[in-house]
């Protein structure tokens, strides 16, 4: 039987489990609940992902969907509810999946493009490289060095001694000539930090720039009140369905 799912969400199965590197896992889905699924055609798009025994998602972005198959690259880190499942033999399990959202918005004469970001900005990196045609550089912050699976055309950056390091790299930056646009994506404090460089020091508008906190490692992972494992084990177990095993949940939580 097919899982049921909330709206603005599909069913998918896990079809192939790859390790890109060492912090990196490439999980590819499929099944007849994507059918559904349409892209948006933005390049930065992400979807909210729901793996077994969860039922709070994370946000993964995009590396391609070619009407059959979605496929997500994953970091992985010594815990979270995704990253521990995606180092398992994770092939056949069923997940859920939310429409796509993007944010990507290059404006209108535009002469060059910015990239920058860790591992996790990477598979936007490459899909904005495949997709936008303008003068382009991108630098990529990597635990593992470059990525053979990942053909873009970055600088690979070495992650410092302890925390990411990419609010003081863009600092020393030399900006093209000309009006362009700017997209980057990791660390949440790092964001902030480059967020107040780009206003007081550049000056430039929302318009010239997109950026996007994916993770944050100053919040650490909150114990939930109430664990969602038993609950769906035990609803599986007893035959239920999704949607009834939601609503044991979010009554368990007192909602």
């Amino acid at each position: 039987m097919w899982v049921s799912v909330r709206p603005g969400s599909h069913a998918a199965v896990v079809l192939r489990r790859e390790e890109l590197s060492s912090h990196l896992v490439r999980i590819v889905l499929g099944g007849r609940g994507l059918s559904g699924f349409a892209s948006t055609g933005i390049p930065d798009e992400w979807v909210a992902l729901v793996v077994p025994g969860q039922f709070q998602s994370r946000y993964y972005t995009v590396r391609s969907w070619d009407g059959t198959e979605l496929v997500l690259d994953v970091v992985v880190h010594a815990d979270g509810l995704v990253t521990e499942w995606a180092q398992t033999e994770c092939v056949g399990d069923e997940v859920t999946v939310s429409d796509p959202k993007g944010s990507f918005d290059l404006p209108p004469g535009a002469q060059w493009l910015v990239l920058v970001g860790d591992l996790t900005a990477l598979p936007a990196i490459a899909r904005i490289q495949e997709t936008v045609d303008l003068p382009t550089q991108a630098w990529v912050e990597s635990h593992d060095g470059a990525i053979a699976e990942y053909a873009v055309d970055a600088t690979w950056l070495d992650v410092p001694e302890g925390d990411s390091r990419l609010a003081d790299f863009v600092a020393t930056i030399e900006w093209p000539d000309g009006e362009g646009y700017f997209w980057m994506a990791g660390e949440s404090a790092q964001m902030r930090d480059i967020r107040r460089f780009i206003r007081r020091e550049l000056g430039w508008g929302s318009a010239r720039h997109d950026l996007m906190g994916y993770w944050s490692n100053t919040r650490a992972r909150r114990t939930r009140a109430v664990d969602p494992g038993p609950i769906y084990a035990r609803g599986k177990a007893a035959g239920l369905s999704d949607e009834q095993i939601w609503a044991e949940y979010d009554e368990a939580r007192g909602q």
